[in-house]
């Protein structure tokens, strides 16, 4: 059974960091790109950033470009997003995602599997 299991959201003040986490089960991150997405109150759900299924390549849309960091760890099925620096604009519910063999970021309507979702709230 596929599972995708996000953690890590909380409230910071601006400025301030968090790590997400997102543990997989039923499947192996060698043969899915794993992606975050987010959704604001109000807008549709973006793609933030992902790492391609071999690791070969690795996207951030331009607004979190040297503020976020994707990685994976292969021995324990998750896929981590560092997020320094904070604005209140990235306040969103952050899913991770996973789709077959991607090499790219993939429109939400074609991801495989998605995660519940944890809500990050930036606020002073």
């Amino acid at each position: 059974q596929v599972q995708l299991v996000e953690s890590g959201g909380g409230l910071v003040q601006p400025g301030g960091s968090l790590r997400l986490s997102c543990v997989v089960s039923g499947f192996t991150l060698d043969h899915y790109a794993i992606g975050w997405y987010r959704q604001a109150p109000g807008k549709e759900r973006e793609g933030v950033s992902c790492i391609a299924s071999g690791a070969t390549n690795i996207e951030y849309i331009d607004s979190v470009k040297g503020r976020f960091t994707i990685s994976r760890d292969i021995a324990k099925n998750t896929v981590y997003l560092q997020m320094n620096s904070l604005k209140p604009e990235d306040t969103a519910v952050y899913y991770c995602a996973a789709w077959y063999m991607g090499a790219v970021m993939s429109d939400p309507d074609a991801v495989d599997y998605w995660g519940k979702g944890t809500l990050v709230a930036v606020s002073s």
